[in-house]
């Protein structure tokens, strides 16, 4: 019976609002490890099996690829703060025709993705001055650029598998359930390891191998998202006659869905612009950014699942008017985030070099990937304010407050901080400055965003943005 109502849709509206955050917050966090496995084993195997530039050659691809994904971050974000306001106000017609139209908005956005973007992968690439050195010193014709746009390419085209893992994903965990989405998880991790040492080690493959694994892991962790879903007919009804787009709702998943989705592409934008800036310091300081993005990945899991957990709480809990407990489910699940971050970060000053062992045997990659994580250490730390104060806000149908702060602490201070320091620092032995302008500027823009973040919570307007 404890089995069964593990994997059961959870009332977050009833108990103490801190067990039941950190309730929801364990599995998802488990769950948001595995996926960031994903992204980790390819950059073990490419940085074992092929090299370092392959290593740089995937890691270039990462900002491009999450500026794709902005539709469908938009999209879900829009539909789980549906599912957990109608879900927490039990409207049970609501809930239905909110779940078929986010499921068929979202392969809309599928289609016209593949069809709109795949022909300007290369061009971007090569705006963007990606490395032409070989990726394999003994194969010269085939270069960095050459390996990111096969990476892109083969990505976009199995995008469907990401993109309805994150939309249904969503919906089971705006009703409460983040256990059943952990299970698909690890078992789309196991596909994902195992096929990227088959497709790369076995049958050498390359940087491509490594795609199309991650592309069959994402597609069947959907498709166990979809049959989990289709036995939730308890709480709402799984009929094609809901696939049928309604304006409202569809208004509404774009309404609230939008700042996000715009939140996640001026960060992806910046990240873009950062990296073309990246680009000039060479294919080893391209090497260890990846190294670190991969350890950042792990430090960020937490904020970003309590960030997820408080808007799911904070949903359901403005679903059902108790707004006076999500006031005090901001306190608890703030505190505990700060609590978990600040560990992470002493852990990663005790042990980051021996993490970044992980995923090259260079001795010279792995200094300077140390030494330049250590300047993000502290910034864990403001992010999981940020993370759990955003969520709520979310929650709320506040989703316009967080992506100003996104666009003021990315366009307004990353980017500029970047290039300020690259030119202030630059001379004849560094034409384009400290390397290290890369970290200093995201660390800035943490701390900038966590203040603002609390300012504006404080203020209370999140308060008046339920959906009627």
């Amino acid at each position: 019976m404890k089995l069964k109502t593990l994997f059961a849709p959870t009332d977050m509206t009833q108990g103490a609002p801190w067990k039941s955050i950190l309730i929801f917050t364990i599995p998802m966090l488990l769950g948001n490890i595995a996926q960031q496995l994903y992204s980790t084993v390819d950059s073990i195997v490419v940085g074992k099996y092929i090299g370092d530039n392959a290593l740089s050659a995937v890691g270039s691809s990462m900002p491009i690829l999450n500026m794709l994904l902005v539709l469908f971050i938009g999209i879900s974000a829009g539909v789980t703060i549906m599912v957990s306001q109608y879900f927490g106000a039990k409207n049970r017609e609501a809930l239905s025709v909110t779940i078929g139209n986010g499921i068929t908005v979202t392969l809309i956005a599928c289609v016209l993705l593949v069809l709109a973007a795949t022909p300007f992968i290369r061009p971007i690439l090569e705006i963007l001055n990606t490395p032409t050195d070989p990726v394999v010193a003994s194969v010269s014709d085939y270069t960095i650029l050459d390996a990111c746009a096969d990476y892109l390419t083969i990505s976009l085209v199995g995008i469907a598998g990401m993109a309805f893992y994150n939309i249904l994903s969503g919906i089971i965990r705006g009703l409460g359930d983040s256990t059943s989405t952990l299970i698909f998880l690890l078992v789309a991790t196991a596909v994902n390891i195992v096929l990227d040492i088959v497709f790369v080690a076995v049958l050498n493959m390359g940087v491509s191998g490594v795609a199309y694994a991650t592309v069959i892991a994402q597609i069947t962790s959907s498709i166990l998202c979809l049959i989990k879903l289709a036995k939730m007919g308890v709480h709402f009804d799984f009929r094609p006659k809901y696939l049928k787009p309604v304006g409202y709702y569809v208004k509404t998943i774009i309404r609230l869905g939008l700042p996000s989705g715009l939140t996640q592409m001026i960060f992806s934008s910046a990240m873009i612009v950062v990296q073309s800036l990246t680009n000039q310091f060479g294919a080893q300081f391209i090497a260890a950014n990846v190294v670190i993005m991969r350890v950042d990945g792990f430090a960020m899991m937490p904020n970003f699942s309590f960030g997820t957990a408080l808007t799911t709480y904070a949903g359901q809990n403005v679903g059902a008017g108790l707004y006076d407990r999500v006031t005090k489910g901001a306190k608890q699940g703030t505190l505990m985030a700060v609590g978990v971050s600040t560990s992470i970060t002493l852990l990663i000053l005790l042990f980051g070099k021996f993490l970044m062992g992980v995923f090259t045997d260079t001795a010279e990659l792995v200094d300077m990937s140390y030494k330049l994580m250590l300047i993000l250490a502290v910034g864990y730390i403001a992010v999981a304010v940020t993370q759990s104060l955003s969520g709520i806000m979310r929650g709320a149908g506040d989703t316009m407050t967080p992506m100003w702060i996104s666009l003021i602490t990315t366009v307004a201070i990353r980017v500029p901080v970047a290039y300020g320091i690259s030119f202030l620092t630059s001379s004849e032995e560094l034409p384009f400055g400290i390397p290290q302008c890369i970290q200093i500027s995201l660390l800035c823009s943490w701390v900038i965003g966590a203040i603002l973040t609390v300012i504006f919570y404080a203020r209370g307007k999140w308060k008046t943005k339920a959906i009627k």
